[in-house]
């Protein structure tokens, strides 16, 4: 563009994986600080996974498990792939207010990568996983439950978890890009989520449901999740790392491929939402 003889140019920076994943961690650190600014924001990762143990474990553990000690192995890891769904509403919702706000503009004036805020939504949210987990498995300790495997068949159940979360964030990430309001977010991604959650193994077993309803909860991929949870955390047959008893193989491999259907599905349609709204 020429303005009074002078000639300017648009300068276009290329930017490549590494540059790709400097910007979006520091969009993810602005995304941490803030969630802590706002602690109220935390309440589904903190109180209502502790509220959601105590009220089934009582209510529900004599009826579906004989005893609430028995049902805890069950319920802790229910309650764990329950809210790590439920938490992923809270990224769409903030993408949207985001958006409604301008800031993704802001982005968009800024030499940086143009999916780096997406992924950086994403990744400040691990902060949050981990959270909600750690939280999970102490209230677990304290009425009773316990790890029956290793340390590392632990470690690998929470990472699993939290990659699942991560893959699975990117529903809610274009419901958020598209949706017109935080209100329609929420009841589109609840709507969603609702039966994916209660239709799964996370609180009954799946033989006492009706042959349909225990088809569709076996495919569930939170189904899948909590199944190799219980498998990695609760089999003492696994012991070290390097020997186990195959129960915990399927599960874990149907959750990868879940993880990679989810992104393969969503990731392209938010990056293309993103692209055509920022």
């Amino acid at each position: 563009m020429t303005t009074a003889g002078a000639t300017h140019e648009v300068e276009v920076i290329p930017h490549g994986p590494t540059d790709m994943l400097r910007h979006s961690w520091v969009l993810a650190k602005r995304s941490l600080a803030t969630t802590w600014r706002t602690p109220e924001g935390l309440i589904d990762v903190t109180l209502s996974p502790i509220m959601f143990t105590l009220l089934f474990a009582y209510i529900f553990g004599g009826a579906i498990a004989g005893s609430t000690q028995d049902y805890l192995p069950l319920l802790v890891t229910g309650i764990i792939g329950q809210n790590i769904a439920f938490a992923s509403v809270g990224i769409g919702i903030q993408l949207n207010a985001d958006m409604e706000k301008g800031i993704f503009d802001r982005f968009r004036s800024l030499p940086i990568s143009r999916i780096a805020p997406l992924f950086g939504a994403a990744l400040g949210d691990v902060v949050r996983y981990v959270l909600l987990i750690g939280i999970m498995v102490g209230t677990g300790y304290v009425l009773g439950f316990r790890v029956g495997t290793d340390i590392w068949h632990f470690l690998a159940g929470v990472l699993l978890a939290i990659l699942f979360a991560l893959c699975l964030a990117w529903g809610p990430m274009l419901i958020g890009l598209i949706a017109r309001s935080q209100r329609a977010v929420q009841g589109i991604v609840f709507m969603t989520l609702f039966p994916l959650t209660f239709a799964s193994n996370a609180f009954v077993p799946t033989e006492s449901m009706p042959n349909w309803l225990a088809s569709f909860a076996n495919a569930n991929p939170l189904s899948h999740l909590v199944k190799a949870l219980r498998a990695l955390w609760n089999d003492p047959a696994l012991g070290p790392i390097g020997s186990h008893s195959g129960q915990w193989q399927s599960p874990v491999a149907w959750t990868l491929v879940w993880c990679a259907i989810f992104v393969a599905v969503f990731a392209p349609l938010a990056i293309r939402a993103y692209n055509r709204k920022a």
